[in-house]
């Protein structure tokens, strides 16, 4: 399996900006979509933001429209989340994991090593 490196959390107020990074070990990123997850405490993993391939598809969970944005840069062998006007229930360990198959990004099977996460904390 590919495992997954995610980087860039921290600590900000409301209203402020992150840009989180995803990357493998040992190997380059296959050629499949990549998600962003997010588990807060006490919460189950859930779906954020999806990205194919191409790029050319994108896919967020409600609470995010508008505010975070994926994008992937193959030479960089990354794929980013930018995160804006974020809000305390924005904390959370964030990962991101490959997405394989077909149809809604947020249904794919995820098929990577799950790695540490990155923690986002946002402060009132």
């Amino acid at each position: 399996q590919v495992q997954m490196v995610e980087s860039g959390g921290g600590s900000v107020q409301a209203e402020g900006s992150l840009r989180l990074s995803c990357t493998t070990s040992g190997r380059p990123i296959p050629s499949y979509a990549v998600g962003w997850f997010r588990q807060a405490p006490g919460k189950e993993r859930e779906f954020v933001a999806g990205i194919n391939w191409s790029g050319g598809l994108t896919d967020y969970v409600e609470s995010v429209k508008g505010r975070f944005t994926v994008s992937r840069d193959h030479a960089k062998n990354t794929v980013y989340l930018e995160m804006n006007a974020l809000k305390p229930e924005d904390t959370a360990v964030y990962y991101c994991n490959i997405l394989r198959g077909l149809g809604p990004l947020q249904s794919r099977d995820i098929v990577g090593s799950w790695g540490q996460g990155t923690q986002v904390t946002v402060s009132t």
